[in-house]
C-alpha cells in the first residue's frame, strides 16, 4: 500500500516521535535502528525536513528532531509527502478524461472507494500508532 520510501519516512517520524525532547538523532543512527541504507534515510529524512515535519541540523551535534507534535502529525501528512494520491485523468472505463464534470459510470463508486482508503490515514496520528508501545515501554 505504501511506496518503500513512504514507509521509511512514517518509520523515521515514529523512531523520533519516540525520541521526543532529547537531541538530535543522525541520519546514520536512524538507518541503522530501522535497518534502511544510510544515503537513502538520509534523503528522505531532508525531504521530511523541507516539509517542515522534522528539523535537520548540521554539525557534530546535529541530526534530525520531529518539529510537528506526535499528537496533530497524521500518518497521511507523513506518507503524503511522498505518495501522492494518484489523480486518474483518465476514465476507468475507456479513454477518455473522466472528472466530476464530466463522470463515468464508475467515477461516483472510485471516489468513495479512493477517499475510504485514505480516510484512516487522514485520521491516524503518530501518537496514536504509539500510543499501545508507549503502554508497553512503561509497562517494562
Amino acid at each position: 500500500m505504501l511506496s518503500q520510501t513512504a514507509e521509511y519516512a512514517l518509520r523515521a517520524a515514529l523512531f523520533l516521535a519516540r525520541a521526543q525532547n532529547r537531541r538530535p538523532v543522525t541520519a546514520d543512527v536512524i538507518a541503522r535502528a530501522l535497518g534502511a541504507p544510510p544515503n537513502y534515510m538520509s534523503k528522505t529524512l531532508n525531504v521530511l525536513a523541507k516539509a517542515g515535519i522534522l528539523t535537520g541540523m548540521r554539525g557534530p551535534t546535529g541530526g534530525f528532531m520531529l518539529v510537528r507534535d506526535p499528537e496533530t502529525l497524521t500518518v497521511a501528512e507523513v506518507v503524503g509527502t511522498f505518495d501522492e494520491p494518484a489523480q486518474r485523468p483518465i476514465c476507468l472505463l475507456g479513454g477518455r478524461p473522466c472528472n466530476a464534470d464530466r463522470p463515468c459510470q464508475a467515477h461516483a463508486r472510485w471516489v468513495t472507494l479512493t477517499s475510504a482508503m485514505r480516510e484512516p490515514l487522514s485520521s491516524t496520528t503518530v501518537a496514536d500508532l504509539l500510543a499501545d508501545v508507549v503502554e508497553l515501554d512503561h509497562a517494562m
